[in-house]
């Protein structure tokens, strides 16, 4: 089976570019305690270990540093794909645990649940609720009410698109005009056919649909009971992935491939699949794509460093329904012999105005901190996005996501869905053998979900 449908489950990561780097150390050892486990006005020398997934941390670290020159944090960087089993050990066992560590939405969840983390709520978090995104904050939230992680950033989705295309072919490049085309699935599919009789695709590959299926009628994956919640929206992925695929809307170019990055910039050829484009001529077997779904980071790490060729000519609108993908969520080990220390840092990195407007125009991420961003986005306008400004847009996506339907199996089912479902576009298995096949892999990952019985 072709591979055109990963995005339905790397939108669920938390960051794009991950870098890779070594093990833990350990919190507890001799070099790591300053004796009183005090804030770091108090002038001794404190070492702080932060474990994360990524490096985008670096940058805060080395400001906090620079204006607490008795701290010194080292930034231990573990690779995605080990950092969960490289971890929880030493988090479980606190042999080598950090102070201070991050985690993905992915297990955000099921870590929050666990000793892993300090309350915040000791250090007076909770005055700072109102100012957050609703969905970040109460995800960091555990069940018994403790807020045991924070996030900085907020990262709603949305259709990025190309403005020359839309005008042509709507008579409009207005991201509003637009949504209102693309906010219910029919009338993205009516888009699809608009674009197709112009010689255009809709999106790049049919998995960019995959966040939109839920429409009007959003469901957690898993209710309450352990029982999977199959919707019929959700069972519409099926259908609509189907009508993409048999009427040719999008250019079969998978997501992360070579192809769907040239995408961005050119005509590409169509149904090149996992092939290197880079040789794409004008010839009769090649097409041009109109939009792509991406979270807000997609902006700043996708589109921004390869649609080099097409800058300016992007803008962002909605489509049928709000998600978000990813996230970086911060919190302190339950077992710091610094607890002080480690949240002035985390302070800084979610609550100090000066230091999160900085970040801001670094790194273009989209702040969780709501008067921040209004503040930032006053008057903003983005050159990349024909002048738009996609931070009004984004954070007003933002408020319409609702966190109770967010569970810590979301990435695992959302994969194997969307596995399910381009086996039945493909035609290699007909829907009823797609779910059954589905049902089983639940059933074998997750023995406590009560899947759907004959």
């Amino acid at each position: 089976m072709k591979n055109s449908w990963k995005l339905a489950g790397l939108l669920s990561t938390a960051v794009l570019l991950a870098a890779c780097g070594n093990g833990n150390g350990d919190a507890g050892d001799a070099d790591n305690d300053n004796g009183n486990g005090n804030g770091s006005g108090d002038g001794e020398q404190v070492n702080l270990i932060i474990n994360s997934f990524t490096d985008e941390l670096q940058y805060p670290i080395d400001r906090f540093m620079e204006e607490n020159e008795n701290v010194n944090i080292d930034l231990q960087i573990i690779p995605t794909e080990n950092y969960v089993d490289t971890l929880r050990p030493a988090l479980e066992s606190g042999s080598g645990a950090p102070d201070i560590f991050t985690a993905e939405i992915v297990y955000l969840l099921d870590w929050i649940e666990q000793d892993y983390w300090m309350d915040l709520g000791e250090f007076g978090v909770e005055d700072w609720s109102d100012d957050y995104v609703e969905y970040v904050w109460e995800l960091g939230r555990s069940q018994d009410g403790n807020m045991k992680a924070l996030s900085w950033q907020t990262t709603p989705g949305g259709i990025f698109y190309r403005r020359s295309i839309a005008e042509e072919v709507f008579g409009t490049d207005d991201h509003e005009e637009l949504g209102e085309q693309f906010s219910t699935m029919e009338g993205l599919m009516e888009a699809g056919e608009m674009l197709a009789d112009a010689g255009y695709r809709l999106f790049p590959d049919e998995g960019s649909i995959s966040p939109f299926t839920m429409g009007s009628n959003p469901a957690p994956w898993v209710d309450e009971d352990e029982n999977l919640n199959m919707t019929d929206e959700r069972l519409s992925y099926f259908d609509y992935a189907h009508e993409l695929r048999e009427n040719q809307y999008t250019a079969l170019a998978p997501a992360w491939s070579p192809s769907w990055f040239a995408s961005f910039n050119e005509p590409i050829t169509y149904n090149a699949g996992w092939d290197d484009t880079d040789d794409v001529d004008d010839s009769d077997g090649t097409t041009e794509v109109f939009g792509v779904s991406l979270p807000s980071w997609g902006l700043p790490h996708v589109l921004k460093t390869d649609a080099t060729e097409t800058a300016g000519d992007w803008g962002v609108t909605n489509g049928p329904s709000s998600y978000f993908g990813g996230g970086t969520w911060i919190g302190i080990y339950e077992g710091t012999d610094h607890p002080e220390v480690a949240f002035e840092f985390i302070q800084m990195l979610t609550n100090d105005e000066e230091f999160l407007t900085e970040w801001v125009g670094e790194t273009g991420d989209v702040l969780s901190h709501v008067g921040i961003m209004e503040e930032v986005s006053d008057g903003y306008e983005d050159d990349f996005l024909g002048g738009q400004n996609h931070y009004d847009y984004f954070l007003a996506e933002a408020e319409n996501i609702d966190p109770s339907h967010i569970t810590r199996y979301d990435q695992r089912l959302d994969q194997m869905f969307g596995s399910a479902v381009g086996a039945y576009v493909e035609g290699d298995l007909t829907q009823e053998e797609a779910l059954e096949e589905f049902y089983a892999e639940v059933q074998n990952a997750f023995p406590q979900i009560n899947v759907p019985q004959d």
